[in-house]
């Protein structure tokens, strides 16, 4: 990597936030840049761990929903319950949001400061724009698919119902508001064969 990519200071690196809407293939994105050499933080990786039986997650998330998203034999999340009510309630989603992402920022944070110098850090965040957290990027990956692919992807490879899809949808932010906060927008209307050649592309420039 060249030195104009690298992040001014004591730590020399690159800071890369890469986002997308549900379905849009930003997984094989994050995948193909962990292939090439980036350290891949994935918010969603850690929220999930966040929410496991006995840590601090899991523990508000019942404080604040209570018994009605845990199953009481085993004690985990019932992810779907909990979704049932944050994506028809925006003030739940709201507060679900206030839950874990201050969390996600701190640990995220944590594996920052771990990197080792010259690193190229991809931080694999889907609400990446609205929780304001591009702002802190030298760098944002904005991946793109058409709503309507990706509900059929929804549908086809994950079991959703349509309705439930185009809702989870509707939770993000629009592409538009996405391809403002970009200073590099993958267009995964193709193949996937198609997208790793643009992320290869991306990578090789930034050693240019």
């Amino acid at each position: 990597m060249s030195d104009r990519n690298i992040k001014a200071g004591d730590r020399s690196v690159m800071t890369v936030g890469l986002t997308g809407g549900i379905a849009s293939g930003k997984s094989t994105v994050s995948r193909r840049l962990g292939e090439l050499g980036a350290v891949v933080i994935d918010a969603d990786a850690i929220a999930r761990n966040l929410q496991q039986p006995g840590e601090r997650g899991h523990s508000a998330i019942r404080e604040h929903f209570g018994d009605a998203v845990i199953d009481l034999t085993t004690g985990e999340l019932l992810r779907q319950e909990l979704a049932n009510i944050v994506f028809n309630d925006q003030v739940q989603l709201d507060a679900l949001n206030g839950i874990i992402h201050p969390m996600v920022r701190e640990e995220t944070a944590r594996l920052i400061e771990a990197a080792a110098p010259g690193s190229v850090i991809v931080y694999d965040m889907p609400l990446l724009v609205e929780t304001g957290q591009h702002a802190d990027m030298d760098q944002v990956l904005v991946v793109e698919a058409p709503v309507e692919e990706r509900v059929r992807r929804m549908v086809t490879d994950r079991g959703m119902a349509a309705d439930d899809a185009r809702r989870r949808v509707a939770a993000q932010a629009t592409d538009e508001q996405r391809r403002a906060a970009a200073t590099t927008v993958f267009d995964n209307s193709g193949t996937v064969q198609d997208l790793v050649r643009q992320v290869d592309e991306w990578w090789r420039l930034q050693g240019s």
